[in-house]
């Protein structure tokens, strides 16, 4: 092994790639760019819902209980409708998502000690944010109930409200967020988006800078110089490394000074954990460009084996515990899950390698085996 071979491959790769505008705009402008994009467009958080209120009552205490939802942080007041007709127009152009009709004589039937109904509609297009919405819109009912029923009989019995609250509710609930207290959902895509990039971007970038030397036909000057395997392709790939493990740096900056996420963990450990991630996902462009032999096939190739498992089989939206079995042993074959876990770890948790050192082994494993496996399919002679 030729440390300087190593060296002018690399610097060739280099210079290349500086060359190349679209490919330097790929290489260090696109990572970036989608941290931006997917950072601001992608929030699991559910609040600031539009709806409206249909009040047939139009009573004191039916004012009081529309307030409980216009008071919300989860919900953003549209105003009042007086029939459904006009809010069932609404619902279906997707300007509101929840409508709360309130139907007449509720402020009796309340001070009566009678049940009444309160309906709701709820927009079900997106599941997960309807089942929210119904959770909040049954937290704040259930918290009215309790109210209301302990001023009803607190009125009877003449015993103090709060009194009546304890006994009707003996169990309080009192629950605390542990590693994202104010449960920004943020706080954990922002990170995990480190780790969805970072499969996205060294793949391809290697995949086209091995592949376009073989379209090209320059692969026949390496074929035909005393270059071994090994020297060619360390030479090639530490460029992208190196470009990879910059994009990191700049992805975790965004991370922490433009979303906010907090930075529990060691920093050293974070940043060998990265490095060992970016072998790992270069090599699999390694693997992609010595399978075909064009630039198209090989950014179809690289989006295949990248992009379903980074978004799907890594935890970013879908909980590991979560997927079918099927699935979860899918998200265990790939090294994303790891990172992922790496990543939450370190930003969020403050955990380091006491806790994670199996993760950091596992993505060792895994670059040793991705790396051998480019080393052993690549050539140097070209097969006919």
């Amino acid at each position: 092994m030729n440390l300087r071979r190593i060296r002018v491959v690399a610097y060739k790769e280099w210079r290349e790639i500086v060359r190349d505008r679209l490919f330097f705009i790929l290489a260090f402008v696109v990572p970036s760019l989608l941290m931006l994009l997917f950072g601001y467009g992608l929030s699991l958080d559910v609040e600031n819902i539009p709806f409206a209120i249909i009040d047939y009552d139009q009573s004191s205490l039916s004012r009081d209980y529309a307030h409980r939802f216009t008071d919300s942080r989860y919900f953003s007041f549209q105003g009042y409708a007086q029939r459904e007709a006009e809010v069932e127009k609404l619902v279906i152009d997707n300007t509101l998502r929840a409508v709360i009709i309130i139907p007449p004589r509720f402020g009796e039937d309340i001070r009566a000690g009678r049940a009444t109904d309160v309906q709701t509609w709820i927009d079900g297009t997106f599941p997960f944010r309807a089942l929210t919405t119904k959770g909040y819109v049954t937290a704040i009912n259930a918290a009215i109930n309790l109210e209301n029923l302990s001023a009803h009989v607190s009125a009877l019995s003449g015993v103090r409200q709060e009194d009546i609250q304890s006994h009707l509710q003996p169990v309080q609930l009192e629950t605390r967020y542990l590693y994202n207290q104010e449960v920004k959902s943020i706080w954990s895509v922002a990170p995990k988006l480190i780790m969805v990039i970072l499969m996205l971007s060294p793949p391809f970038l290697t995949a086209l800078g091995v592949v376009r030397e073989k379209e090209s036909g320059a692969i026949y000057n390496v074929y035909s110089s005393t270059l071994s395997r090994g020297e060619y392709l360390i030479g090639k790939l530490l460029p992208y490394v190196g470009i990879s493990v910059i994009n990191a740096c700049a992805l975790t900056a965004f991370a922490l000074l433009l979303f906010g996420a907090p930075f529990k963990g060691n920093l050293l450990f974070f940043f060998l954990a990265t490095i060992l991630y970016v072998i790992c996902t270069t090599g699999i462009g390694l693997l992609v460009s010595v399978v075909v032999n064009t630039q198209v096939a090989a950014m179809v190739g690289t989006a295949i084996v990248t992009v379903v498992p980074a978004v799907l089989y890594s935890g970013m939206i879908i909980p590991i515990p979560s997927l079918s079995a099927v699935a979860a042993v899918i998200a265990h074959l790939l090294p994303g899950m790891y990172y992922a876990e790496i990543v939450i770890g370190s930003f969020l948790k403050g955990v380091g390698l006491m806790a994670l050192w199996p993760d950091m082994l596992i993505l060792a494993a895994y670059a040793a085996v991705l790396f051998s496996a480019g080393f052993l399919a690549f050539h140097k002679r070209p097969r006919y």
